[in-house]
């Protein structure tokens, strides 16, 4: 698949396309010893930075990559389009979690092929913890001023890291759009938001109590300062990564947009979020989503406090209460209604309405119409 070269985006699967050797590091991924943690020794960087100084004078931004059970041609695809990045500072930690089928010695043999242009380190873990666990470990160990996050199966076009790294400025996380291809490489979108058009980007400071209820910024987007990562973890066990971390920045920094869409991203079956994915009946609704709203308002709750998170801690009992048809919980739902007033009425009549209708609006909000 060939997307439009008047856009500066390479041929989804073409090896050429993603080279780029004013930024070409002497790297040896042979190196790398079997067994255990493999790390590739920086060489000598080679860049063409101009007169201003060298690589080593720019911030260090570490890509950050959890890989589970990876398709290999989509994996190579994404690792050619980091080694092609424009920006010459730069360091990758891939993490496996625990994949059963894809043998670890195949992952690294991979990351050892295509990553010739900057370090990197690959891991196992030795059990699954699931993706938001391993991108923890990876912010624990990661190293240097930003860290990228990282999915396995994207593109990132060249001048992703460079471009962002000019647009945070000040604020301690950006994110951004993406173009959209399909399993096969073909385009069906310019932007994220035809696939979800409630999604809004938001910049700015003050985003915390928003983020409560909605995310808005999505992991592989994201370049983020690592010190305050680094002071997220423990990560909260009920919301992915990417919502936590922004969630977290946004106590006390801004939150910055890119001005353009900087990857393709794959849109395919075995993709991990989406609007009520795994909802199918009104006890997946109850237990999944209502549920695990109280218990995400829960953990924020344990890490900051506020008015914003005491209302959100009243709306979410308030919502449990009205699915399980308790004495008064449609009027103290009801009084509660300012939250989101949407979501409030949908629940009100959704949650009694015959399990097929029921199923049948669930499928209408995941596909927008509704």
């Amino acid at each position: 698949m060939i997307v439009s070269k008047a856009r500066g985006v390479p041929a989804v699967g073409d090896r050429a396309a993603f080279t780029d050797e004013k930024v070409r590091l002497d790297v040896g991924g042979a190196d790398a010893q079997p067994g255990g943690s493999k790390e590739a020794p920086a060489g000598e960087a080679t860049p063409a930075l101009g007169d201003n100084g060298t690589a080593r004078d720019m911030p260090l931004i570490s890509i950050l990559m959890a890989v589970y059970e990876p398709r290999m041609d989509w994996l190579e695809q994404q690792l050619d389009s980091l080694n092609a990045q424009t920006y010459p500072n730069l360091r990758l930690y891939v993490r496996d979690d625990s994949s059963p089928t894809v043998p670890f010695e195949a992952i690294q043999a991979l990351v050892r092929q295509r990553i010739t242009a900057f370090p990197f380190t690959i891991d196992r873990n030795e059990q699954n913890l699931g993706s938001t666990k391993t991108f923890e470990r990876l912010t624990a160990e990661g190293e240097g001023d930003y860290f990228a996050y990282c999915d396995q199966d994207d593109v990132w076009l060249p001048e992703k890291l460079s471009v962002s790294i000019k647009q945070i400025g000040s604020a301690g996380l950006l994110c951004g759009d993406m173009l959209l291809i399909d399993a096969a490489g073909k385009t069906i979108g310019r932007s994220i938001t035809e696939l979800y058009p409630r999604l809004k980007f938001l910049a700015g400071a003050g985003l915390s109590d928003c983020l409560v209820y909605r995310n808005f910024v999505i992991g592989c987007t994201m370049l983020m300062r690592s010190d305050i990562a680094k002071a997220a973890i423990p990560f909260a066990h009920s919301m992915v990564h990417d919502h936590y971390l922004a969630w977290y920045c946004a106590l006390e920094h801004d939150i910055a947009v890119a001005d353009r869409p900087l990857l393709l991203y794959r849109r395919h079956g075995a993709c991990q979020t989406g609007i009520l994915t795994g909802i199918v009946t009104k006890q997946d609704y109850l237990d999944r989503h209502l549920g695990g709203f109280l218990t995400r308002v829960s953990e924020l709750s344990e890490r900051a406090g506020g008015e914003a998170l005491k209302q959100a801690a009243q709306w979410a009992q308030a919502r449990c209460d009205n699915a399980l048809r308790k004495k008064g919980a449609v009027k103290r739902l009801w009084s509660l209604r300012r939250v989101n007033r949407a979501t409030t009425m949908f629940e009100i009549i959704g949650l009694r309405l015959p399990e097929g209708l029921f199923r049948l609006a669930i499928k209408m909000i995941r596909s927008g119409r509704i």
